[in-house]
This record gives C-alpha cells, structure tokens and sequence, in this order.
C-alpha cells in the first residue's frame, strides 16, 4: 500500500484563444512557449502522472511545445468550454489517482513551491484552492470522491462553480503573492510578458 497519495498533474492547453485571434499555446514566453513553461513547472513537481489537454491547434502544440513526459489528450469539444477538457482528461487518468491538481497552461507565474503548498495543505480535503494576497486562484486539487463530479462539469469556470456549491468542502491554502496573471488577451500578454522581465 502506498504510503503517499497518487497525484495527477493536469494541464489545461485546449482553448480556442478567440480573444486573441491567434493559438496562445504558440505564444513565446522565455525561449519556449506558454503551455512549455507550464509543462516545465509541472515536469518539477514530479507528479506521479502527467496530462495535458490540448485542443485548439492541437497538431500545431503538438509539434512546437515540449509535451514530453506527458500523456496527451486531445479534446475535440474544446469549444464548449474547460469542462470538457477536464472531462476527457479524466478518462486518461491512472487508476490509482488519488488526487488531481488542475494548472493552466496560459498561467506560468504558478511555482512548484505553490502547487507543493497546496498539496500540503488540502489535508484530507475533497476540494483545495490556493489562497493568494488579492482571492483565490490556480492551482485546484480534487479528491477522487469528486472525480465523477468534475466530469459532469458543462461550460467555462465550472470548477469554480463546483468549489462554491461546496463551501464546507474546500480547504484554503494560503501562498503568498498575488494571484498569477493568465492570457486571454493580448494585453494580458504583454503583463505575463513583464511580469517574467528580469
């Protein structure tokens, strides 16, 4: 019997980028990419599954971002929302999941520090959220318990609709910083870009 939890990163790269008229997977962010920085600090935390779910320009991902190390799901239904991206990653998920952590791939201002502090302190919690200095923010954990849950999920931030339908059931971990910028748009672009400006 494992002494551990078996833990599953997931990283969500499956959005249309429709904000941005162009794939934000390609996007360069410190000599690779946006999803390739996120698939760097997921590599770090040694989880002992890695997912990633692509969907929009997916052939293009596949062959421009370091997807290795990782099992690949693609989601053709990317158009409904990050629900379904959840949805089929789950059914990639190793049988002796425990817990998944959910990281965006737009989002490479999450640490491993952070995703280490979450898992630390969900406890035996179903459902954590890092509390950040200005509200909560990736990365997610779920318990197994929730896993038929996640995949009922419909539509864009259902998985925040699932944390405050079950305010009882969500541990808060507290990490220091602001809440990390994400890319929905070419402004929010430029501040990811200057906020990893040395």
């Amino acid at each position: 019997m494992r002494a551990e939890p078996f833990v599953t990163g997931l990283v969500l790269a499956a959005g249309g980028s429709s904000r941005l008229n162009r794939p934000k997977q390609l996007l360069p962010y410190r000599g690779a990419t946006l999803p390739g920085a996120v698939m760097d600090i997921a590599r770090t935390c040694r989880f002992d599954q890695l997912v990633v779910a692509l969907g929009g320009a997916a052939r293009q991902v596949e062959a421009a971002v370091d997807l290795s190390g990782a099992d690949v799901v693609v989601n053709e239904a990317y158009g409904s929302g990050c629900a379904s991206s959840i949805a089929a990653a789950l059914r990639a998920l190793d049988p002796r999941c425990d817990a998944l952590v959910l990281l965006l791939g737009d989002q490479p201002g999450v640490t491993p520090a952070t995703v280490h502090a979450l898992l630390r302190g969900r406890g035996d919690a179903r459902l954590a959220v890092c509390r950040y200095e200005d509200g909560r923010g990736h990365p997610l954990a779920f318990a197994r318990a929730v896993f038929g849950d996640l995949a009922a999920l419909r539509g864009d931030k259902a998985v925040w609709k699932l944390l405050d339908a079950r305010p009882g059931e969500v541990a808060e971990v507290a990490v220091p910083g602001p809440v990390p910028l994400d890319v929905d748009t070419w402004s929010d672009y430029q501040a990811v870009l200057a906020a990893a400006a040395p």
